[in-house]
């Protein structure tokens, strides 16, 4: 369980935490894109879906682990592993921050990520994600049948349905997505709650700012919802559903946080 109240890090420790984090985060991506990239025309495409699933699961983990070790990043996210072998889903967690995805996919190994087409071609996820199978999101039909087609071979599909990094404290508008998913691949939506107290990597944060740490990670298992058969229903119960998780939240971001009363 992580401790809210551990003590700040000093400025020079938190700086290498910092680039040392960034820089195995880098390396581990892309050490495997490369080889990914060399892999992708020579194994067939379920087997490299598999195979390039549980690659980037393993490699999250590492990087996870690695960020633990250096005690400037504490995750209480074991609640996920319930998850690994709970058969076709639709993972739905609100999106706090960019390490969302990392801590998801880093304890669940088949699930292909639904993400931003430019990723795909990025030289440090492209590889990968290609090789996973991974689904852009910019045709939305193609999205909708790519992730019925994960469901339907026994994986698992990571939507973040707020569509981006929430900027409207306690969840952004939830798009219909999600539920169209679940409607047409009839597979349930778990949601995850993602808490965290620092807005490290949130909406418009530079990648190479330093935040005050230990920063805290805190995922629990939300509602399961069943496939739905009124999909715009099931877009409000979820922004219902995370506003009312959200509301007994024990980590909040610090730009979320209510600002103390003035005295007079």
């Amino acid at each position: 369980m992580t401790d809210p109240r551990a003590p700040r890090l000093s400025a020079a420790y938190a700086t290498f935490c910092l680039w040392f984090g960034l820089g195995a985060l880098g390396g581990i991506c892309l050490f495997w894109s490369l080889v990914a990239t060399c892999l992708h025309p020579f194994v067939p495409e379920r087997r490299g879906a598999r195979l390039g699933r549980r690659a980037i699961n393993a490699g999250f983990r590492l990087y996870l682990w690695l960020l633990g070790l250096t005690g400037a990043f504490r995750f209480d996210i074991g609640d996920i592993d319930e998850l690994a072998n709970a058969g076709p889903l639709i993972i739905a967690p609100n999106h706090p921050c960019l390490l969302d995805a990392v801590m998801v996919i880093g304890r669940l190994p088949n699930i292909a990520c639904v993400m931003k087409a430019s990723l795909l071609k990025n030289l440090f996820l492209g590889g990968g994600a290609r090789f996973a199978r991974y689904i852009a999101n910019d045709r939305p039909l193609h999205m909708v049948h790519a992730a019925c087609a994960a469901l339907a071979e026994g994986g698992q599909v990571l939507l973040f349905p707020e569509g981006t990094r929430t900027v409207s404290y306690p969840v952004n508008t939830i798009l219909p997505s999600v539920a169209l998913i679940a409607k047409k691949a009839r597979v349930p939506v778990q949601t995850l709650v993602i808490e965290t107290d620092s807005a490290y990597l949130s909406k418009g944060w530079p990648l190479f700012r330093r935040p005050p740490m230990p920063i805290h990670f805190r995922i629990r298992l939300g509602r399961r919802f069943e496939p739905p058969t009124d999909a715009s229903r099931l877009a409000a119960e979820l922004e219902a559903c995370f506003a009312a998780e959200l509301a007994c939240a024990r980590l909040v971001p610090p730009q979320f946080q209510p600002c103390p009363p003035t005295s007079s």
